[in-house]
């Protein structure tokens, strides 16, 4: 139990450190996600204090200074953040709490040959240096010809999602290359990647429940196990501080993200991947209901078999059969693939691979 404390508390103060102590004025975004014709992100401005001389620079009472550091931070109201990309400006301004959301149309064309852009940040504030920070955008090749939206928790990655003290465990407990992925995991998103022809290029972007404290272990783990890596934009702020101890609640989370991202490409058809854990089938048959042209396919994990889940899971199968959206409760990667197969979603190749890799 000590071991995981400090783990814990490690996470908890990552986001501190990029400041060695010093305090200040900061502004932190998130990644960007876009469209050739306008982009979106999200990110603050707050003030933190610094450290005394008298805290060392490693160890657990750093942790801890760092961890009361982040809780008394406080974003700063009605400041203006300048945001350019490429030749492409505007300005927002933080609410407050500190936060800023940016809404860019690209009026300049950006470059074509690569999918992630820099965006500059700048603000300036009076009696103190001007505050500049940069951050990522991504926005997918003109070619690609389908979305794919997956959640992360207990659908590529185990966690546990069914049981709240176990998937907290392992949240914070566990560091990337301790983790699982579940078989044939990594081979299917490859597959949905490339398509049938092998050349799509599709966007593959993430929805996890987890916070952005968790970004960095949750890259790690996609490279490690050769999942495509896409944008994981789509954390939680948990907005943890002194005036709000607990996480935000998160209950439309999902459903109004994935409205904004097939709102942002509506000519691109979407498949969504999920598991049977906790909503993931409801706000999935909802969104088919919103958009019955636009699904081609849900996949839902079968991560436990509880029969009154299973007829409710039957029942949203039945509700959205009239769109021709079929929602597939799979035990494995490998019945995933194999309707993505019959769907001409993947090559056959696709299954093949998925089909070894989730025999060894």
């Amino acid at each position: 139990m000590t071991g995981f404390v400090r783990r814990l508390l490690r996470i908890a103060a990552r986001p501190m450190r990029r400041d060695r102590g010093r305090g200040g004025y900061v502004v932190h975004p998130y990644r960007g996600y876009g469209s050739r014709h306008e982009v979106f992100l999200k990110g603050r401005v707050f003030r933190q204090a610094a450290l005394g001389d008298y805290i060392p620079r490693y160890g657990m009472l750093r942790d801890v200074a760092d961890v009361i550091r982040r809780i008394f931070r406080h974003g700063l109201p009605r400041v203006v953040v300048e945001v350019s990309l490429g030749d492409n400006v505007t300005t927002v301004t933080t609410d407050r709490d500190g936060y800023f959301d940016v809404h860019l149309p690209l009026d300049h064309p950006l470059p074509s040959d690569t999918a992630w852009h820099h965006a500059q940040l700048h603000v300036v504030l009076p009696g103190v240096e001007p505050v500049q920070s940069f951050t990522e955008i991504y926005i997918p090749p003109a070619e690609a010809d389908l979305l794919v939206i997956s959640d992360i928790d207990d659908t590529v990655m185990y966690t546990g999602v069914a049981n709240k003290l176990r998937m907290l465990l392992r949240l914070f407990a566990k560091q990337a290359h301790q983790r699982m992925a579940f078989p044939g995991v990594a081979a299917l998103y490859q597959a949905l990647h490339v398509g049938s022809s092998g050349k799509a290029r599709r966007p593959i972007l993430y929805v996890s429940r987890g916070p952005w404290s968790i970004y960095e272990m949750l890259e790690k783990f996609f490279q490690l196990n050769r999942i495509p890596v896409g944008p994981i934009l789509f954390l939680r702020e948990w907005g943890i501080s002194w005036r709000k101890p607990w996480p935000r609640r998160a209950e439309d989370h999902k459903y109004e993200l994935i409205q904004h991202l097939l709102s942002m490409r509506d000519e691109l058809p979407c498949v969504l991947i999920g598991d049977s854990g906790q909503h993931d089938p409801e706000v999935y048959a909802r969104i088919v209901h919103e958009y019955p042209e636009r699904i081609r396919a849900v996949y839902i994990r079968r991560v436990e078999r509880k029969p009154e889940r299973e007829r409710a899971i039957d029942m949203l199968r039945d509700e959205i059969r009239h769109t021709g959206c079929d929602l597939v409760l799979a035990d494995d990667s490998l019945a995933m693939a194999e309707h993505a197969f019959a769907q001409g979603l993947i090559a056959e190749e696709g299954v093949e691979k998925v089909r070894r890799e989730s025999d060894r």
